[in-house]
């Protein structure tokens, strides 16, 4: 029989974070699934525990070599997936309660692909906790346009969603890892623009130091590459939505780019769009110090952004 949904995991190392998540799988009142594990570790220790679950649900272990990375092995795990539906879980991310997949399984009922839910970080070194739910404002910013995810990745970590299987028509970009969430829900929810979200907090995400996120904040030959690859991926005109606009600014501001040197080692000159350039032009007129101002900062963000746009029209305009 076909399951219901698979949940597909991609593993490295960790086995205590990963048989926490099992576990917190194994009582799952809801039961028609399957488990996906691609395991990316250099030696097969995950291996062992997998087995061992193997008595409690159906569950396919796959060992990567050589190791494939994120998000090549998330896409790998989702590859394998014969469910209706691709639970992805992170392996350092568990359910909150015995309950929480059948609330997942519930919203399948209704005539969306996507779903996705609120959720709880946990801090892995103090175990404190934060619930992290949706405003009704954010929800209608979502509703609008996915674009606006700009403002902030309102979703959160893939572990929140619940996406039906459609084989192959939107995978994660194996090019970027910094970005690559927020991509993907821009893509997928630009095609599919209907979804459920449950304000019921249902996965908890663990943080701690390890993750990509850590690693990567404010690194410049990370997220500089990336963002700008994912601006032209997108298009510039792009920019027209506020708070894509903003998010770039922001960018900018944050790495301290005040100067079209300073982007030179992370991207060639050439493939810099327009308005990003003229961005850090603007950016090195004002101080550090007034520039970290958050209300100036927006202020000034804002005439840029008016600027921008009156210059667009009128280069769109044919006398």
């Amino acid at each position: 029989m076909q399951p219901l949904i698979s949940i597909c995991i991609p593993a490295y190392k960790n086995e205590a974070l990963l048989k926490k998540l099992l576990d917190s799988i194994q009582i799952q009142t809801f039961r028609n699934f399957e488990i996906i594990i691609t395991d990316d570790s250099p030696d097969e220790l995950l291996r062992t525990l997998c087995e061992f679950y193997k008595k409690y649900f159906s569950l396919y272990y796959f060992w990567n070599q050589p190791s494939l990375g994120s998000p090549a092995n998330w896409n790998y795990a989702i590859s394998k997936a014969k469910g209706e539906w691709i639970k992805i879980m992170h392996s350092d991310d568990w359910f909150v309660s015995e309950t929480s997949l059948n609330t997942f399984v519930e919203a399948t009922e209704k005539s969306v692909n996507f779903i996705f839910s609120a959720y709880c970080n946990i801090n892995l070194n103090n175990n404190l906790s934060k619930t992290i739910k949706l405003s009704v404002w954010n929800l209608a910013l979502l509703k609008n346009s996915p674009l606006n995810l700009f403002k902030k990745n309102f979703i959160g970590h893939p572990s929140t969603t619940l996406i039906k299987n459609i084989q192959n028509e939107i995978i994660y970009d194996e090019s970027i890892k910094w970005v690559v969430d927020f991509d993907y829900y821009i893509r997928y929810l630009s095609k599919n623009n209907k979804f459920i979200y449950l304000n019921s907090p249902l996965i908890n995400i663990g943080i701690h130091e390890n993750q990509v996120t850590k690693s990567s904040f404010r690194v410049k030959e990370v997220e500089i590459p990336e963002n700008i690859y994912l601006l032209r991926k997108l298009g510039i005109n792009e920019l027209k939505n506020i708070f894509v606009y903003d998010y770039y600014w922001r960018l900018c501001r944050n790495l301290e780019l005040r100067k079209p040197e300073d982007i030179i080692p992370y991207v060639s000159l050439a493939s810099l769009p327009a308005p990003i350039l003229e961005m850090i032009n603007i950016q090195s007129n004002i101080p550090k110090s007034v520039l970290k101002n958050g209300i100036f900062s927006k202020l000034a963000m804002s005439i840029a952004y008016t600027k921008n746009n009156l210059k667009s029209v009128l280069n769109s305009i044919h006398f």
